[in-house]
């Protein structure tokens, strides 16, 4: 089959190596976008008639997954029937690249799980320089304050955004360290230059989501390691918190309860359509006007009503259920720490679900993708089990 070639399956490695560390890493945002297509969407496109019977096994294996995603996209192909967007062919545009992002996931599962994550943790050391050139071209090249917010090289350049990258890419590299010496240093290096960011940025939401995580990892790890790291992340929060209270508390709630407040308002107004996809809109709160609403789920269900928030909400709640199907293995547990992480990040500003692929894409679509990869790794440790059961 022609997505079993070698040259197959490194082109949709290089894609997802692309997907994680470009968003920093290339020169513009252009540029990333074009290299998605030509490193993903198009050999996802290219392999799809060949590889038609991997995608009728991932129907077969996640029915419920694949089909609240394909309700989801109707729904929202659906409610450009009253949307005001400008140019509907370019939402339309946009859920096609969802689907196609998604469907590269089971291609990618032909690499085999041990592959998989080797191909996460070199993106995710790639992020780790991408965060170090950061620091140093903010601090030290541009010369900014220590007390300024970090801006980071390209699509990271939003502290916030940006900071919910970096922390998915430390996720990955924190519970699966290498085990020779000279790249046990590299490692805590990257993870140095992540955590760094993070900090930096001043981002509380991320921070606050990721420390959340790694203390509550021991509960599915059941391992020293986790519980190091658990402990380390809550020494490491109360000294930051000590040394940095005055810095913390300026901004105070950032206006997360004000604009909550009028949101609410805004989807009581059409709550079973929304304002349809790609609906402009601003959020009215204190006097002050806000792009978004700060939350990816008010975010869907100001765009697309109550129903469409529920499809988000099932998708999301169906992914949960893959990964914990698979929290026996490492792949599983990390990615239940991804899942977990990515719920806390929606909370506090993501608000693109729909749009071109960007960082919003790390904590929702990213997931979802990923647990599209857990049947076959449960088949291969199922073909594992029975070959070691019978020598």
């Amino acid at each position: 089959m022609l997505y079993e070639k070698r040259w197959a399956r490194a082109w949709l490695g290089l894609g997802l190596v692309w997907f994680l560390a470009a968003i920093a890493l290339a020169p513009s945002n252009k540029i990333y976008q074009q290299g998605l297509v030509l490193f993903l969407w198009l050999p996802t496109l290219v392999l799809a008639w060949s590889a038609r019977q991997v995608f009728a096994q991932a129907w077969r294996r996640q029915p419920a997954l694949w089909g609240s995603i394909l309700l989801l996209l109707a729904w929202s192909g659906l409610s450009l029937a009253w949307s005001p967007a400008e140019e509907p062919g370019r939402e339309i545009k946009r859920l096609i690249y969802i689907l196609v992002f998604l469907m590269a996931f089971p291609l990618l599962a032909q690499l085999g799980l041990a592959r998989i994550r080797q191909l996460l943790l070199l993106g995710s050391g790639l992020l780790a320089f991408a965060a170090l050139v950061s620091i140093i071209n903010f601090y030290g090249l541009q010369g900014k304050s220590l007390l300024a917010r970090l801006a980071g090289i390209g699509e990271i350049s939003h502290p916030i955004l940006g900071a919910y990258v970096v922390g998915a890419a430390a996720l990955f590299l924190l519970y699966e360290p290498p085990q020779k010496r000279g790249m046990q240093l590299l490692w805590l290096a990257a993870l140095a230059c992540l955590g760094a960011f993070a900090v930096l940025s001043q981002s509380r939401g991320a921070i606050l989501a990721l420390v959340i995580t790694v203390v509550m990892a021991p509960l599915w790890f059941r391992d020293r390691h986790s519980r190091v790291f658990s402990i380390l992340a809550v020494i490491a929060t109360g000294a930051a918190f000590y040394v940095m209270y005055d810095l913390i508390a300026k901004r105070g709630s950032s206006y997360r309860p004000e604009i909550f407040h009028a949101v609410v308002d805004m989807i009581a107004a059409h709550p079973w359509t929304g304002l349809g996809l790609g609906a402009g809109y601003d959020v009215s709160a204190v006097g002050k006007h806000f792009d978004h609403t700060h939350n990816m789920f008010t975010h869907v269900a100001v765009e697309m009503g109550l129903p469409g928030m529920l499809l988000w909400v099932t998708v999301w709640l169906y992914t949960l259920g893959e990964i914990v199907r698979a929290r026996a293995t490492l792949f599983g547990k990390v990615l239940l720490c991804f899942w977990v992480y990515s719920t806390l990040a929606m909370q506090f500003d993501a608000a693109s679900l729909t749009g071109t692929p960007r960082a919003e894409w790390f904590i929702s679509w990213l997931p979802v993708g990923l647990a599209m990869l857990l049947p076959w790794g449960r088949a291969e440790n199922e073909a594992c089990g029975k070959i070691s059961g019978s020598t």
